[in-house]
Order: structure tokens, then sequence, then C-alpha cells
């Protein structure tokens, strides 16, 4: 494994690990971050991932996009839950009433601290940080790790875990977008997708969980047979229609590190991406951003220019007992795991 700790701007670092089949990954401590995920495709090196250059700029055109999200990945409504018979009011959008990924400044503006292990089979980095009690108003001191690790045979693995000193709500998740073309000018719409599951949660207008679980079966939300995104984007499938696209939860049918959760080829076929999870739902957002999408690596990225993978419970599961259950108990560890395998083709 080769291992290098560059300046990433701001004060942060950019952590690249790179194995002998060439496969890199590059993390950073500005929101425990994804910043670089490439592979040897076609006879070059394959960027997978929608990123920018430097850390100034994840600050000012998006946060989120490769980022650790928390404490709560998605969003609560009204900022509202109760929790052991009380009524919990935390921070909400200014915008939206509601709450988003935790509240702001969460995770993803935070500076971590790091440590990187180095093995001959696999490498990782391993960041850490404390949030305080009270933080936006959650209650208690909750510590989290999330660490990353880049494997011999192309494995890319997130290992997150948290603890309180009090019962409070933990739901994270990480927000990386993955285009495997390597373009962030082109739409996803030509990558082929599938999914393990036949279920998933309707939404509001205002994209709040209505809390009923809908079956995929006959609508575009369909993918348990593999099928090109395009066929999604042209549909006029309601719940499409709501976001242009999807940035709906999805149940999984196994929450299984054994059982593959979805499968994404690239529109040439030359890489293909497996997610393994122990997370009970993934929500998938096909970057709906419309004509507001920011600038990478001097190009403009194409609306619908990603997908991501959000493994976690279900939002709106602090309402909706069915969708599982993100409270954490005081002192009682958590830990989710999920893994990206790549395979990438020279030919």
């Amino acid at each position: 494994m080769k291992i290098s700790n560059t300046e990433f701007g701001g004060g942060y670092r950019l952590i690249t690990l790179e194995n002998e089949q060439g496969m890199q990954l590059a993390v950073s401590d500005l929101g425990a971050r994804i910043v670089r995920l490439s592979v040897p495709a076609a006879g070059k090196q394959r960027e997978l991932i929608l990123g920018f250059d430097s850390a100034e700029e994840y600050l000012v055109k998006d946060p989120y996009i490769g980022a650790s999200i928390g404490r709560t990945a998605g969003r609560i409504e009204n900022g509202i839950f109760d929790l052991n018979g009380q009524t919990i009011q935390v921070d909400v959008d200014k915008t939206t009433h509601h709450s988003l990924h935790g509240g702001q400044p969460g995770f993803e503006s935070k500076k971590w601290t790091y440590t990187i292990i180095e093995g001959h089979n696999e490498a990782s980095v391993l960041f850490s940080l404390i949030s305080p009690e009270g933080e936006h108003g959650y209650p208690g001191t909750l510590d989290i790790e999330v660490r990353y690790t880049l494997t011999a045979d192309n494995r890319w693995r997130i290992t997150t875990r948290g603890i309180s000193d009090r019962d409070t709500l933990f739901n994270p998740t990480n927000h990386v977008y993955f285009n495997l073309s390597g373009d962030c000018t082109e739409a996803v719409d030509q990558h082929q997708l599938w999914l393990n599951s036949s279920y998933f949660a309707e939404l509001r207008q205002d994209t709040i969980p209505t809390g009923k679980k809908l079956p995929v079966a006959g609508t575009a939300f369909d993918f348990t047979k593999k099928k090109a995104l395009a066929e999604l984007f042209i549909s006029n499938f309601d719940q499409k229609q709501l976001a242009d696209g999807m940035d709906h939860p999805f149940f999984l049918d196994q929450a299984d590190l054994n059982v593959p959760a979805a499968i994404l080829t690239s529109p040439d076929e030359k890489v293909e991406l497996t997610v393994k999870t122990d997370a009970s739902s993934v929500v998938l957002f096909t970057a709906n951003f419309g004509d507001n999408t920011p600038e990478m690596h001097g190009q403009k990225m194409a609306n619908h220019g990603g997908i991501t993978f959000e493994t976690q419970t279900a939002p709106g599961a602090e309402q909706f007992p069915e969708f599982g259950s993100i409270q954490l108990t005081a002192y009682q560890p958590f830990t989710t795991i999920t893994e990206f395998k790549i395979e990438g083709k020279e030919e």
C-alpha cells in the first residue's frame, strides 16, 4: 500500500491510499469525507465520484458532497421527536423549517482528528470527532469514529461507530456521489442499476416521508431487474416528478454484508460498483439540481450528474417505528458497515 499525506487548503489534509492494483482512495479531515476514488479502466485512471480540488471549494460550493453526515442523516419534520417520553426540539433549516442532516454546521463541516493505520493487505484512515451535549439540541455527548479502509482487492469499506453518555438519536451515513463514466458533465442516465429493494418510502411534496412503504413493482422505482436510469428520468411517475428523479429511502430486502444491496454499471460497462451494507435502507439521490450545479475540476456538473447510496436507517424512523430505530442507548455502542467493491476492466 502506498500512502501520502498532503495539504488540502485551509489547514485541512488530504490522505491518499493506493493499492497494488492502482485503485486510489483520497480522504480528508474536513468532514471525514471521501474526495477521490479511482481505478484503472479502459486504459487510463478513471475517477468514479464527484468532488472538488480543495477544502475551500467544499465549504463554499457544497459541504455535503462526499462527507460523513450526522448526527441524523436526512430530515426530521419540524425538528421535533419524542425520546423517553420527552419532546425534543432540535435545530431546523431556516428555509424548510425541518431539521436537515442533524443541523448546521454538522459533521460535514468539522475538522476531524485522524490516525493512519498501515497494513500489507489493507490500509485505513480512522477519523474521530466528539459532538458535545446539546449540540443543535441533541442530548448526550457523542463520540464518533469513521474508518475508511482500502483493501488489496479493490474494496472501500466504511465503518462508523458511535457511543453516547445519554440516550439520543444517531443515524449516520456517507454522502458520496458516484458517476462511473469519469465525467461530471455527463448525467448518469445511461448507468445501469440493480437494487435489492421491493419497497420505498413515499414522500410528501416537501420530501418528508408520509410513513407509507410502497411497493416498487409496476413503478419507475423498480430496479429489481437491472435497467438504465434513463427509464426513471423519462417517466411520469408521481414520486419521480416530485423530486425530478429519486431522493427516496429504499428498504433493502436483505440487510446483510454478504448480499449485494445495489450494483451500478458504467455506460461503457468498464466499471462495476457493488454495494453491500448491514443498514436496513439506502437513500438514493440522483443529484436533482437542475441548472443549479457546481463547477468541478473546471467543468460544470450536469443535472443528474451523480447518484448516492446513503446507507442508513430510513429517514422518518423517529416518527414511524416500522422504518426501524435510530435511538442510541446510553453507553451502548452502535456500529454500521458499508462496503463498495470496484471492478475496473482495462479492455
